[in-house]
């Protein structure tokens, strides 16, 4: 090799040696590696369509994206929905200490890999203590998605304050967000992801619609819900709740169970007789099938009850599969409206004051017509809209396809955000 020659052929290898790590640098960017962490419980659709709305929205939005999903509930039928429908996502488990360290090396593992960390949609911070592990163990970005963020604690703050971005799941978290401090361009609204859900049980809902026959466009959906959720009757231990609080909740609901309830079965009773179509009474929540017969079906008048089909629970790729051929679904419940959304059916929210400030999203996003503060609204009300629905039904989906078309480009500008981040 002559002198120049290797002259030419060092000056290549030391330009080589500079360009490696920001080459590495550049595939980081273009491939990033998300941990999220979601999955709060298995007793609610909602709670449980909230994971993969938002593992559709990464993969969407962020496709060349490798997605690491830290679960925090456990039940079997839920992880097996999970990787049905996204086999490429890796399922880790595990809790986090006091000291907020984690015990399992798979967690540890997805430390070092992930480029950001994104906590999903939930009712609050849930999962605090596992961004506090991720904070205290790397110093990468992390940020929130489609969470209420109601009066966060001062322990939630700490955190809060140091994300690259939050996007609370409703406008007024913006505004307790700022009355602790915490404000600016990263922090935006991006509804629940739920509103984003797609994993479909075809079969499984057509044997069910068959079965009973329900058919396509022929019946409407309605769900319960007491205005407080009785978990005490479920959870070890009364959910830690105390005997006040116990007593406060049982009071409250059975103070309203009937009152909210009389003004489903109205429009119920009207939908029978006017359509001599069916109700499908369903659930969003374990819970809500112990209490169907007693608040929407046995009251109800002889000549509607035959037309009446009730289900036990099931999980939301069933849900959303049987909400897409429904005609309309009427809950009080938040979730199954924003489920039927998504699979393009007209869908009333009979919304309960004790249900946090997470309704407003309905608002947010032009939900209005079909939004019912439940104290301020009669039966009559319901009753009339769901006329009107069924009146004019291209209106009420052409409103729906506006109102969804709205969501889509709020979750592509902020993904775009996230996308900056990992970068």
């Amino acid at each position: 090799m002559n002198r120049r020659h290797f002259i030419n052929q060092a000056g290549l290898l030391a330009a080589g040696s500079m360009l490696t790590p920001l080459l590495a640098k550049a595939a980081r960017k273009a491939n990033p590696t998300i941990l999220l962490v979601s999955g709060w419980q298995d007793v609610n659709i909602g709670d449980i369509g909230h994971t993969p709305g938002l593992l559709h929205v990464l993969e969407t939005y962020m496709p060349q994206s490798t997605i690491i999903l830290w679960k925090r509930s456990n039940g079997a039928e839920v992880k097996k929905l999970l990787n049905d429908n996204f086999p490429k996502v890796k399922i880790i488990y595990g809790g986090v200490t006091k000291e907020k360290d984690v015990e399992n090396p798979e967690i540890t593992e997805a430390f070092a890999k992930a480029d950001v960390m994104i906590h999903g949609s939930g009712p609050l911070l849930v999962g605090a203590d596992n961004l506090a592990s991720w904070m205290k163990h790397t110093s990468k970005p992390f940020g929130i998605y489609g969470a209420t963020l109601e009066n966060p604690s001062p322990y939630h703050q700490e955190i809060l304050k140091k994300a690259s971005f939050i996007f609370t799941r409703e406008t007024k978290s913006i505004d307790h967000l700022k009355k602790v401090g915490i404000e600016g361009e990263h922090v935006k609204f991006a509804p629940d992801a739920t509103f984003f859900i797609h994993i479909r049980n075809d079969q499984k809902a057509a044997a069910f619609l068959k079965e009973n026959g329900l058919e396509d466009r022929k019946f409407i959906c309605a769900v319960p819900r007491l205005r407080y959720t009785p978990y005490h009757k479920f959870n070890a231990n009364n959910n830690g709740w105390s005997a006040e609080k116990i007593k406060q909740v049982e009071e409250t609901n059975e103070k309203y169970k009937e009152i909210d309830h009389a003004k489903l079965r109205q429009a119920m009773i009207a939908w029978v007789r006017e359509t001599g179509n069916k109700v499908l009474v369903c659930p969003e929540m374990t819970y809500e099938v112990e209490i169907m017969d007693e608040l929407l079906i046995d009251p109800l008048p002889a000549d509607v009850k035959p037309f009446v089909v009730k289900r036990g629970y099931w999980l939301p790729d069933e849900a959303a599969s049987v909400y897409a051929k429904a005609h309309t679904v009427l809950s009080l419940e938040c979730h199954s409206p924003i489920i039927a959304a998504a699979n393009g059916t007209p869908c009333f929210y009979l919304r309960q004051p004790e249900d946090t400030i997470k309704g407003q999203m309905y608002y947010d996003l032009g939900f209005d017509d079909w939004v019912f503060e439940i104290d301020d609204t009669t039966a009559e009300q319901v009753t009339q809209r769901l006329r009107g629905v069924w009146k004019d039904y291209g209106k009420a989906k052409a409103q729906l396809k506006k109102n969804m078309d709205k969501v889509a480009g709020i979750y592509q500008d902020r993904t775009r955000l996230v996308a900056k981040v990992t970068g």
